[in-house]
């Protein structure tokens, strides 16, 4: 072992920001336990892909990444985990390639099962004769250097550089009628006060200026009576995060004494509020705990309280039952609230949920239809909340180079794109928002 590499672990993830905060986490645990992190596009022993099952198209993407995966490393060991994993074990199991499958309820033990089965895993072995039988034992690399880089050899995903997502919950207990997660998740879980704190104060250590918190109902935290708002009020009062981003919202936690926090600046202006529908007739059939005049009402409480907030949302097309008026209802709802963005999803059948039995099923031709009319809403939503912002300056993190171009966000969710001939990359930096540009606006860094 004393001359041996280490070994090369490389980290996919496909899904929400719970997902993305998971995989974080991982990657300080490898990190911790002596692996060698690297890029997924990059030559590994080990790949792990941290799954989604929210659609059948997240399902479908899974599998794909995982056979590619095989056929461009045959000899590595290769691991579904995740809420696919969760769902349909037996079907990833069944995937050419694919080693181990480790659900949501294993997740944290991961690190330990790749251990155990590492020593089974010969392909590895025979290119690089590393010792397997026992607990990995390398140097362990010091988590507050620069995780930008690994060991100084290869640098790590830029996105992780600018942002970084912490989970302060799991699980959910609403169970609306489409949703798979309650089945694929763990019970509702509360990440306890303290340990969020010293959680971001190690990320801004470690060079972060901006962090996501997030969870599967983050709206629901509680640490022993204390709530989002309390949890929101102890980060900025204890930490000195420069910019706190909160994840997915449901429209009754939006109460004005909550949105009282935002006179701080450091809370980025953006909120994303679930909708899904904006035809009650659908919410209804959907298990939705609120109809369109709450979730207009909650919109109304966020626009007065914050200035230029940006609001941003789900919408599911072709639930079943759908009429064209309902559809019609929901696109004309959705034109009303004027979000900065909408990601619009066809209706997935999802077995083992509600909506599975449901009668009426849309047929494919209609939502394929119905989707295409909401994504051009949604297209315009973002060139209509872009051109409200042209010829403003505003401070934006940079994340990663596009095409000779510098992108990052400001706080209410606007993509900029900026040159520079120097590196952008996790600086906060003064920006004159110029010209409607891709999904953004194009912008001149000043200074």
């Amino acid at each position: 072992m004393k001359n041996a590499r280490k070994i090369r672990v490389a980290l996919e993830t496909l899904g929400c920001k719970v997902n993305q905060a998971e995989t974080e986490s991982l990657i300080r645990r490898f990190n911790d336990a002596g692996y060698q992190v690297v890029p997924s596009d990059t030559e590994a022993d080990i790949y792990i892909l941290n799954t989604c099952t929210v659609t059948h198209t997240a399902d479908r993407k899974s599998r794909h990444w995982l056979r590619m995966t095989h056929r461009r490393h045959p000899a590595a060991l290769l691991v579904a985990t995740g809420c696919y994993a969760e769902y349909a074990a037996a079907e990833l199991s069944k995937i050419e390639g694919v080693g181990l499958v480790v659900g949501n309820k294993e997740k944290g033990q991961l690190l330990d099962i790749i251990g155990r089965n590492l020593s089974l895993q010969q392909n590895i072995t025979r290119r690089n004769p590393l010792d397997f039988s026992g607990r990995i034992t390398p140097p362990i690399p010091d988590l507050n250097s620069d995780l930008r880089r690994n060991d100084g050899n290869t640098e790590l995903s830029e996105t992780f550089r600018a942002r970084t997502f912490i989970k302060v919950q799991d699980g959910c207990h609403n169970f609306c009628s489409y949703c798979i997660v309650p089945f694929v998740r763990n019970r509702e879980t509360s990440l306890p006060a303290e340990q969020v704190i010293k959680e971001v104060t190690n990320r801004r250590k470690e060079g972060y200026k901006e962090i996501v918190i997030t969870g599967v109902e983050v709206g629901t935290y509680d640490d022993n009576g204390l709530n989002l708002k309390g949890l929101l009020a102890k980060i900025l009062n204890e930490t000195d995060m420069e910019r706190i981003r909160l994840s997915s919202l449901q429209p009754p936690e939006i109460t004005p004494d909550l949105l009282k926090l935002w006179q701080n600046p450091r809370l980025c202006r953006h909120f994303h509020l679930a909708l899904q529908s904006g035809s009650n007739g659908v919410l209804k059939r959907m298990k939705r705990r609120y109809t369109t005049d709450d979730y207009a009402q909650a919109v109304s409480f966020i626009r007065t309280a914050i200035a230029e907030v940006a609001v941003t949302t789900d919408v599911i097309v072709g639930f079943p039952g759908e009429t064209e008026q309902e559809f019609e209802e929901s696109y004309e709802f959705c034109r009303q609230m004027d979000f900065a963005r909408m990601h619009v999803f066809p209706y997935s059948i999802r077995q083992g949920t509600k909506a599975t039995g449901l009668p009426e099923q849309v047929d494919d031709k209609t939502k394929k239809q119905r989707t295409v009319k909401m994504l051009a809403l949604a297209e315009n939503c973002i060139l209509n909340s872009s051109r409200k912002f042209t010829g403003k300056m505003m401070p934006v993190l940079f994340e990663q180079k596009v095409d000779r171009l510098w992108s990052g966000l400001t706080d209410n969710y606007i993509r900029v794109y900026a040159k520079s001939e120097g590196d952008l990359v996790n600086q906060i930096r003064e920006v004159k928002l110029e010209k409607v540009w891709a999904d953004g606006i194009r912008g001149v860094v000043l200074g």
